[in-house]
């Protein structure tokens, strides 16, 4: 059994009990239980598990929203190669919507600087990196801004977002699964969410494959809401072929 393939069973029986423990683990995969160990400490890194005494339990048991700067210091260097994939999908002479979020702030990151790009973003650090872009109309959508991940919620980006049409919405997500969809665990930012994926032609979300299988309080979009998810080779092969069931295609970077 891969490593992956052995992670992915990990996750699904903490789900399903609520926590697993190194040694039990150990026997029911037939591996050491220094392997286990090496695995937890994997899924925890990526954000899946949370480490405790013996074992570890999923994320969802904590429900604690990670802040931007603990979430910017994950799997950076997927989450780039996810960002580059999506410089593909980029309208040339159009318009977008930036997302708030780490994945989408790669993406702002990595624009040329002098690409003709029309873009909306709720994001205050993406809205930064984008003022120094002479190529770049941007427009920032107002709002209370939600210190946890510097994105502005609310009310007023959400009556901003049903007056407009984007070529173009790049959403990030805090799960993704064909039973629950799109979830994250603020109402507030879920409905902001909500209403990007309805003023877009073109819908994609970017999500590290960590991410899949994961299902937060609030939902903002079914899978076939979205017509491309842009995730990292380590999605497993049977979850890629039931979202694409779904509707949306799958783009691994």
């Amino acid at each position: 059994m891969y490593a992956a393939e052995r992670q992915q069973r990990i996750i699904a029986e903490a789900r399903r009990a609520g926590r697993v423990e190194v040694t039990a683990l150990a026997d029911s995969l037939g591996v050491a239980t220094e392997t286990i160990r090496r695995d937890l400490t994997a899924l925890e890194r990526r954000g899946s598990l949370r480490r405790v005494h013996g074992g570890a339990i999923p994320v969802e048991r904590l429900e604690v929203e990670p802040s931007l700067a603990t979430r910017s210091g994950r799997l950076t260097d997927v989450k780039r190669r996810i960002a580059a994939r999506a410089l593909d999908q980029l309208p040339s002479g159009g318009s977008v919507i930036l997302d708030s979020g780490t994945t989408t702030g790669a993406v702002a990151e990595l624009l040329p600087p002098d690409l003709d790009l029309t873009v909306l973003t709720n994001s205050l650090s993406t809205a930064s990196v984008l003022t120094t872009h002479p190529g770049v109309s941007l427009y920032v959508l107002g709002g209370r801004v939600r210190g946890q991940t510097g994105a502005a919620v609310g009310d007023w980006a959400v009556r901003a977002l049903t007056d407009v049409v984007v070529d173009v919405a790049f959403i990030g997500t805090n799960g993704f699964s064909v039973s629950r969809g799109l979830t994250t665990p603020d109402q507030s930012e879920a409905l902001v969410k909500r209403a990007m994926v309805a003023s877009a032609r073109t819908v994609i979300v970017l999500s590290d494959s960590s991410k899949a299988g994961d299902a937060h309080l609030h939902r903002f979009a079914e899978l076939a809401d979205i017509d491309i998810l842009i995730t990292d080779a380590d999605l497993d092969d049977d979850v890629t072929a039931e979202i694409r069931a779904a509707g949306p295609d799958v783009v691994t970077a």
